[in-house]
């Protein structure tokens, strides 16, 4: 799929002419000439008054916090939002490593000389880019503070011994969050200020049937409304608390997808995308109750696709 093909998807979903023109009049109004490539989401993100209001939060210059559970499409929403913005993306993922030197760049020597290496953060914001901040309720304190110059309205970038960086007028800061997953903690609400919040919704039957057609159009309607009926038994258990999140993964069920028209039995390729990620053996005996209840053993990729 190419970037247009892309923006089409996305820009077809309704979404209001004016924020269309606005974004439009961004990209004009910042063309991007690096050599960074503009990616292209694997899937694009369904969900009109979602994209609707993300697109409006950027435009408008402001950060932007996306909270959502497990398998909510946030970072294809971020994804998205770049590429209808026109600009690249940098990602970063918060875990223990991840410190200020990772985040703004350190010096090394090269050539002879002592050289300022950028790191992402620094070379996202200089250039003008659509920077991803992956979980950043795991980021520890000494990120934290880089964050708190970062996304200050005064849009500067504190570089130890240099001079500070004015951030690009394109740069833009998406930060997402999975609230009480193990290791994260609680914003502190002097960062919290510095964004808007989008809360995702757990993706419906409407918005799975959107993603089974946009990757596998050959996929039968009954088998996608199957699928997506299993996924949110799967999603329904994870809520009670009843299993973990190892099987609510919504890459797993597209691969399992994958694995049915390369030959597997819909039981071989759900275990494999699904059931087998579950390591206890009470929670995969519920999951495997799940697909038992949905799924017939013998079924193969003539029920499920129209060759």
């Amino acid at each position: 799929m190419t970037a247009e093909e892309a923006k089409i998807l996305l820009t077809g979903q309704g979404l209001r002419p004016g924020l269309l023109r606005e974004a439009e009049s961004f990209r004009e109004k910042y063309p991007w000439q690096g050599t960074r490539k503009v990616a292209v989401p694997r899937y694009p993100y369904f969900g009109k008054e979602i994209l609707e209001q993300a697109l409006a939060a950027l435009l408008a210059g402001a950060n932007l916090l996306l909270v959502g559970p497990k398998a909510a499409g946030k970072n294809i929403l971020a994804e998205s939002l770049a590429l209808l913005l026109g600009r690249p993306a940098w990602n970063v993922s918060f875990h223990i490593d991840v410190d200020a030197s990772y985040l703004i760049g350190m010096d090394t020597f090269k050539g002879g000389e002592v050289q300022f290496r950028p790191g992402p953060v620094h070379e996202c914001a200089s250039l003008g880019g659509v920077c991803i901040l992956d979980e950043i309720n795991m980021a520890r304190n000494e990120a934290m503070a880089v964050l708190h110059s970062l996304l200050d309205h005064r849009r500067l970038l504190e570089v130890p011994g240099y001079e500070q960086l004015q951030l690009h007028p394109a740069a833009r800061f998406i930060a997402t969050m999975n609230y009480g997953y193990a290791g994260t903690r609680e914003l502190n609400e002097a960062l919290l200020s510095r964004f808007v919040v989008l809360h995702l919704p757990v993706p419906g039957e409407e918005e799975l049937m959107a993603l089974f057609s946009y990757e596998f159009p050959d996929l039968r309607q009954e088998a996608g409304q199957m699928l997506a009926a299993l996924f949110m038994d799967i999603r329904k258990k994870y809520e009670e608390k009843e299993i973990s999140g190892r099987a609510l993964d919504l890459r797993g069920l597209l691969e399992s997808v994958r694995l049915i028209r390369l030959g597997l039995t819909v039981k071989e390729a759900l275990a494999m995308g699904l059931v087998n990620k579950c390591f206890d053996v009470q929670e995969k005996t519920l999951v495997e109750d799940l697909l038992a209840l949905r799924v017939s053993e013998d079924w193969g990729a003539k029920e499920f696709f129209s060759f």
